[in-house]
């Protein structure tokens, strides 16, 4: 189609196809959802560009070779829409599929899932992934708060927060000071930080300190 200006502009809409199985026992085969996506994109005269599946890998993985390939085209805009058999073989996560989802939005690429009928192209699409965005906010909030409860009970156990401290010897500070080390030498054979060695320094007597040459 030829618009107003003069350009050409491309009417079928290009797609990516993402399939996944947990394991190739069983009679897993990507096959199986790959046939229903592309029958989908006949249907709905999708130009389909490139398919990706990632066999036998779980969906808790925080990586996946083909999905982070499909995010990479898309990232690229090289496509206009993302075909999925379901949720659960996209995203491992309600999380990850509303992160994934906003990226897409802010890509200005369409998520479809199959067996879901949802089309974040359509207003139905766009209204259930809100709902979805709603309820990972939710979760987190929750969980935010349960840490939270669980800090404040600890606290009054009378339990320390946060990392353990490191020892440290002002006295051998002060000694290597006093025969001309640098910070970075102290830290070095002491592991302890500048900073943390010249706090420890401040506690010494003043008498010591000031036998300590300038600071290197």
């Amino acid at each position: 189609m030829i618009t107003a200006s003069g350009r050409e502009e491309r009417t079928t809409k290009r797609v990516a196809l993402y399939a996944r199985v947990s394991t190739l026992n069983h009679g897993q085969d990507p096959e199986v959802q790959l046939r229903e996506l592309r029958e989908f994109c006949q249907r709905r005269r999708f130009e389909i560009a490139v398919e990706y599946v990632d066999k036998g890998i779980s969906g808790s993985r925080e990586r996946r070779p083909a999905l982070d390939q499909l995010m990479a085209i898309c990232r690229k805009r090289l496509v206009d829409a993302v075909v999925v058999y379901r949720y659960d073989r996209f995203a491992r996560s309600l999380r990850q599929l509303v992160l994934a989802l906003e990226e897409f939005r802010a890509l200005g690429i369409d998520f479809i899932s199959l067996h879901e009928g949802v089309d974040t192209s359509t207003p139905n699409g766009r209204l259930v992934f809100g709902i979805f965005a709603s309820i990972a906010e939710f979760e987190r909030e929750l969980i935010r708060d349960r840490v939270r409860s669980g800090l404040a009970a600890a606290r009054d156990k009378g339990k320390r927060i946060g990392r353990p401290r490191v020892p440290v010897d002002a006295l051998r500070i002060g000694f290597l000071r006093h025969q001309g080390r640098s910070w970075a030498q102290i830290k070095a054979e002491t592991g302890i930080s500048k900073g943390t060695a010249q706090r420890a320094m401040a506690g010494l007597p003043k008498t010591l300190v000031a036998t300590v040459p300038p600071s290197a």
